[in-house]
């Protein structure tokens, strides 16, 4: 792995049952992550996916890279454009900073309004990791 390397792209479709099971399984129970209806009485065209659904997402791109003993020291993530069903958010990766067995991932969530997630992971490899 070195400063610069860019992790390949990985396409997540955004369907309901990611939307719905992910806010069930965060106990995010607020309306507009599961009922269409009541999103669109609060000026959301549909249901969208929570953060943690997204934190969640963001982890998983950066360990299937680089392997089981990848460690998440650190996910620091921020929202934009909303990821509604029927859509595709595409995470793309790019190796900013090592030091040691410490490396500094920035990641990036794009889907067909723009971008969803911006943010910084910072993961640990274990002696005999992936990358």
């Amino acid at each position: 792995m070195r400063v610069g390397a860019q992790l390949p792209p990985l396409e997540v479709p955004v369907t309901r049952t990611l939307i719905v099971s992910g806010a069930i399984a965060s106990r995010d129970y607020q309306d507009v992550h599961h009922d269409a209806e009541l999103a669109r009485k609060k000026g959301s065209p549909d249901i969208f996916m929570n953060i943690l659904t997204t934190n969640g997402l963001v982890g998983r791109y950066v360990t299937d890279h680089l392997g089981p003993r990848a460690v998440l020291r650190k996910v620091a993530i921020r929202l934009g454009a909303p990821n509604y069903p029927g859509d595709t958010m595409t995470l793309t990766g790019t190796v900013t900073a090592l030091d040691g067995d410490t490396a500094e991932i920035r990641v990036l969530g794009a889907n067909g309004i723009g971008h969803h997630v911006t943010g910084t992971v910072t993961v640990t490899l274990a002696a005999g990791g992936a990358a």
